[in-house]
């Protein structure tokens, strides 16, 4: 049977047209204290998995553009003394969302074996090229370089909370003004919110979610309340249908999709072996292959099985934006790669 493939496109919502440029700015300071003032919202739709909006206590009371601020975060409290515009992002869809709010880091960490710069984002902000290619790699997310990321000087330094390493946090607050995220999938809108306080820029952060709540509406209204809907990622050693508590799980249940009782559990994934293929199928199933290759996926013996690959509903994906980022851009591709198969 045929399938489905989807390529990547630019994404109508994002532009990047306004990312600036890559400035020097003076460093701010940091003191570990909390507050329960907060100017920082964001969407209003949301799942009980996925956060919309700000823990209390968290965010800034400083309205954009205005600096000095205080950023109270996942570990204390940050100031930031000037715009910060020399950023190092470290942590999963934190370069997805210092891009859609403008700016192009100096240096990213990467995830184990692959691109600086996802090949979605670099399509969407293909008018940034020129600065993306210039991009330092600072280690990778789980080992960053701490030395790489002191030569730099940056003015603020993102990172999330699964790095539970104290004595790595220590040391990049020692370098720059460092901001923590709570990190996952599932929080990618309160994650995207709270570094656009770090920025100053949470209008644009709630104008782009907003953006984001009304093509998620059109897609619910699109998608048939008959149909079910699965997630699959496949590795050379494991495959896994992510569920509720996922990046694309938190998407499909803000555009009401149904799930199929396999992926209906609060878990980012579950792993399943090839003689349980069938627990990935539903009306329509979106899948990614590491490595992109996915003759050894459709060789296995229940592929050809599955419903979903005899109506030609199996849709080969961009796994880098449905499974392995979360961030704004991402989300918007998601939802825009969905309607367009239905």
């Amino acid at each position: 049977m045929s399938n489905v493939i989807l390529s990547r496109r630019s994404f109508a919502a994002v532009g990047g047209a306004g990312i600036a440029s890559i400035l020097l700015a003076a460093c701010g300071s940091e003191t570990p204290s909390t507050s329960s003032e907060s100017s920082s919202t964001g969407a209003t739709t949301s799942t009980d998995l996925a956060p919309a909006t700000l823990p209390d206590g968290m965010g800034t009371s400083a309205k954009d553009g205005e600096f000095p601020r205080t950023v109270r975060h996942f570990r204390g409290e940050t100031t930031l003394e000037t715009k910060p515009s020399k950023i190092v992002v470290l942590s999963t869809g934190q370069l997805d969302d210092v891009l859609a709010l403008g700016i192009v880091p100096a240096a990213s960490a990467t995830a184990n074996d692959a691109d600086l710069v996802p090949a979605y984002l670099a399509e969407k902000y293909n008018d940034q090229k020129s600065a993306l290619d210039s991009m330092a790699t600072v280690g990778t997310r789980k080992a960053p370089d701490i030395e790489a990321i002191a030569n730099l000087k940056p003015d603020l330094i993102l990172i999330n909370n699964t790095n539970k390493d104290d004595s790595l946090y220590e040391s990049l607050k020692a370098i720059s003004p460092t901001v923590v995220t709570e990190g996952t999938g599932v929080n990618w809108k309160q994650d995207f919110l709270l570094i656009a306080a770090g920025l100053g820029t949470t209008d644009k952060a709630n104008s782009l979610l907003s953006d984001y709540n009304t093509k998620v509406s059109d897609l619910a209204e699109k998608a048939s309340d008959s149909d079910t809907f699965s997630f699959l990622y496949a590795q050379s050693n494991r495959n896994r249908i992510f569920a509720a508590s996922s990046f694309v799980g938190s998407i499909a249940a803000d555009a009401k999709l149904a799930r199929p009782e396999s992926q209906q559990v609060e878990k980012t994934s579950v792993d399943i072996s090839a003689e349980q293929l069938d627990q990935a199928d539903a009306s329509w199933l979106f899948y990614g292959v590491q490595g992109e290759d996915d003759t050894a996926l459709k060789s296995e013996a229940l592929w050809e099985t599955l419903g979903a690959v005899q109506n030609n509903h199996a849709v080969k994906v961009d796994s880098e934006m449905f499974f392995l980022n979360a961030g704004i851009t991402a989300a918007l591709g998601v939802i825009e790669d969905i309607q367009s198969a239905l």
